[in-house]
Order: structure tokens, then C-alpha cells, then sequence
């Protein structure tokens, strides 16, 4: 399986609908935010899922209980491959978003962002900083029966010691030489890989080359 998601971060459901069709060939999916889905909502979705690749809605759900497993319903019939919701959440806003999800669908928490480290956190209120925060949000995610969950490279190897079966996303993947930009708990694919990740997601190095498939290409190929 392909383990690259290309983050289609635009509002703009033409350009996103373009950028699929052209790396189709060598990634693995597609990931569409807040950004997208705001400008552009389920009509958007189902236009870039057109051009074949699996779609990964990354809404970040974080509410109550019955407000986010309505959301979720209400999601269903686009079948996203993942979809996120935040384990800051609570247990049980995350099993309830498991019952009301498609079967083909997994759904995976995000536990600290990847534009967080610790001194984030420590502003935040949350001791102990980003590893020990990510390990807690794990473990009630797993609790929670959920498929998986968002979390950087740094901590992908503790948590895939204790979750062998789980699915792990990792943002905040650069190409070797590539700026980290907004991300600062950053790695290159290959070290995220050997650190435990299931799904990279990787956005910019690939949407903002002069050749998005070229460059998807040399990723999944470098692979």
C-alpha cells in the first residue's frame, strides 16, 4: 500500500479536483481540510473524490457527544477513507464517533498538532510536554475503539510499540532540504516510515512543486 496523502490544502475545488487526477498514479490518497470543506462542503468532496484517489476528511470533530456523532452521520455517505476528530475530545465523544462512522471508514485522533512542541503546551496549560501528551491521547483513543490516531514522527515508535495494530498518520513530513514552514515537530518520509507511520501526509513539498506528479513520483519512489 502506498502510504503517502497529499494534503490538497487550497479552497479552490478545481485546482484540488486537478492536483488529485495528477497524483493519482503515485500516492496513496488524498487529505481534504477545513479549508476545503468550508469553501466547498460535500458537493466538494465527492469532485475530488472523482478522480479515484481514497479521500481523507480532516475535519478535526472536537464537541459534544451527539454534536459530533451527528456530524459524523451526517458525513457517512461521502465514505471517506479516514477522518479525524480531536482526542482532547473524551472517550466517549470518540466511540461515538466510531458507532456512527462507515464500516470502510477509519476514524483516527488527533492527539497533539504538529505546530505544537512543548513549550505550546506548557503555555497551553498541559505539563509534561509533547510526548507524554501524545501517549495519554493515544492510549483513551485506543480505549475508545478507535482505528488510530495523528501524531508526529517523534513519538510514532513508542506508540507503535504499544499499538502494533494501530493506524498512525503523521504530518509534518519534509522532503530532506525542504522547509518546515508552520510545522515544527517535522521529519522526511523515510525516517517517519522506519519510525512506525502508517499514512504520511505531505502537502506542500508535493501541491506547490512546479510538477506535483514529479514530485509525488520522487517521493513514492525515494520510498
Amino acid at each position: 500500500m502506498n502510504p503517502v496523502y497529499v494534503a490538497l490544502d487550497t479552497p479552490d475545488a478545481e485546482r484540488a479536483a486537478a492536483l488529485a487526477r495528477a497524483v493519482a498514479p503515485h500516492v496513496g490518497g488524498v487529505k481534504l481540510g477545513l479549508e476545503f470543506f468550508g469553501a466547498n462542503g460535500p458537493d466538494g468532496v465527492r469532485r475530488v473524490a472523482e478522480g479515484g484517489s481514497p479521500v481523507f476528511l480532516d475535519l478535526k470533530l472536537h464537541d459534544i457527544l451527539n454534536t459530533v456523532a451527528g456530524a459524523v452521520r451526517s458525513l457517512r455517505e461521502l465514505s471517506p477513507a479516514v477522518l479525524t476528530v480531536h482526542a482532547a475530545g473524551g472517550r466517549a465523544m470518540m466511540a461515538a464517533a466510531r458507532d456512527v462512522a462507515a464500516p470502510e471508514t477509519k476514524v483516527v485522533a488527533v492527539t497533539v498538532l504538529t505546530s505544537l512542541d512543548d513549550e505550546d503546551l506548557r503555555a497551553a496549560g498541559v505539563g509534561g510536554g509533547a510526548a507524554e501528551q501524545v501517549a495519554r491521547l493515544a492510549e483513551l483513543a485506543r480505549a475508545a475503539g478507535l482505528d488510530g490516531v495523528v501524531c508526529s514522527a517523534h513519538e510514532a515508535a513508542a506508540l507503535r510499540a504499544g499499538w502494533p495494530d494501530g493506524l498512525l498518520v503523521v504530518p509534518g513530513i519534509r522532503p530532506a532540504g525542504a522547509p518546515g514552514s508552520d510545522q515544527k515537530r517535522v521529519a522526511t518520509p523515510r525516517a517517519a516510515l522506519g519510525a512506525g507511520a502508517s499514512l504520511l501526509v505531505i502537502g506542500r513539498p508535493i501541491t506547490s512543486a512546479p510538477d506535483p506528479a514529479e514530485a509525488a513520483r520522487a517521493i513514492a519512489e525515494a520510498l
